[in-house]
């Protein structure tokens, strides 16, 4: 039933929230898509950042989004004498490192608050999200182009923007915006701010945005580093598939292949493919042949139900 209320203006609560989160967590955005009733994101959750974090600033970036227990700031203060409540403090911080790289951690604190927000809002009660979160683990480059490039592109392949730049609240419109801001700073020998993942920006749409992961800009790059791929080719790419996604009517494919796919092995059909929205939803985790294999045996499994580049298939 429609209400002929307008509730676009939570949108912008999922990005603030999502901003503040990246202040805390040890979890960066490679992409995100925030739509009228639902979004999606690709994470890249740095547990190895979280592990170099000492006990205070575990305590700083919990303090950020919740209390910090009464026996762990005792302890930081060095207020602590009694080996028993040393410990019990150790544990604590122990397990606030580990809810700080903690996917479902993190959904939790992205959707409690936004839900108790529209509840208010709505003057009710009850469960404001449909169920809980779904993942997919991506295994590698080719999975997490893909899944990047379907995230990215979710307002076009909704027909509620003609190109990617046009996307509202999508990463790839933020990431243009500052590229764009970057290059205008440059032309008039001006100092650009470089987002880093302690700073929120802010756009010309005037809503807060998280930092994005950045590009690393090369294939076979440290993912704490960034991502594999260099930020032009991405761009080029994700502007090819807007064309393809728009006019699938048409069914017409560009003559030009974008050169990522090539180097990925990718065909321009097989990738068209994975840009439907019944493609990349159906496994349980993402990637080609070999890794799907191997996550399964690291699982004890026999199968997985995976997306596999370049299709869909059961691994055994």
């Amino acid at each position: 039933a429609h209400t002929g209320q307008d509730f676009s203006h939570r949108k912008e609560w999922v990005t603030e929230r999502l901003a503040e989160l990246s202040r805390a967590f040890a979890i960066n955005i490679c992409a995100y898509a925030v739509m009228s009733n639902h979004y999606h994101l690709v994470l890249y959750v740095d547990a190895a950042q979280a592990r170099n974090w000492s006990d205070a600033e575990v305590a700083r970036r919990w303090e950020l989004l919740f209390s910090v227990p009464y026996i762990a700031q005792k302890y930081l203060k060095g207020e602590l004498s009694v080996k028993a409540d040393i410990r019990v403090a150790l544990e604590v911080l122990a397990e606030l490192r580990r809810r700080l790289s903690d996917l479902s951690w993190y959904m939790r604190s992205l959707n409690e608050p936004i839900a108790r927000r529209a509840n208010e809002e709505d003057r009710c009660t009850g469960r404001f999200w449909e169920g809980r979160f779904k993942s997919q683990p991506i295994l590698d480059e080719a999975g997490l182009l893909a899944c990047c490039a379907y995230v990215d592109l979710n307002p076009v392949r909704a027909g509620i923007a003609a190109t990617p730049e046009e996307a509202d609240f999508t990463a790839i419109q933020q990431r243009l915006q500052e590229f764009a801001a970057e290059r205008a700073a440059a032309d008039t020998r001006q100092v650009s701010r470089v987002p880093t993942p302690s700073q929120p920006t802010n756009q010309t749409n005037q809503h807060v945005t998280p930092p994005l992961h950045p590009f690393a800009n090369h294939l076979n790059a440290d993912p704490a580093q960034g991502l594999p791929f260099r930020f032009q080719d991405y761009v080029e790419l994700v502007d090819w598939t807007a064309r393809i996604v728009r006019d699938d009517h048409k069914k017409t494919m560009p003559e030009h292949t974008p050169a990522i796919l090539i180097r990925l092995g990718f065909s321009a059909e097989d990738f068209q493919q994975h840009m439907q929205a019944q493609a990349m939803t159906r496994g349980s985790v993402i990637g080609q042949i070999e890794r799907l294999q191997a996550y399964a045996r690291s699982l004890k499994k026999r199968c997985v139900m995976g997306v596999r580049m370049p299709r869909v298939c059961l691994a055994w």
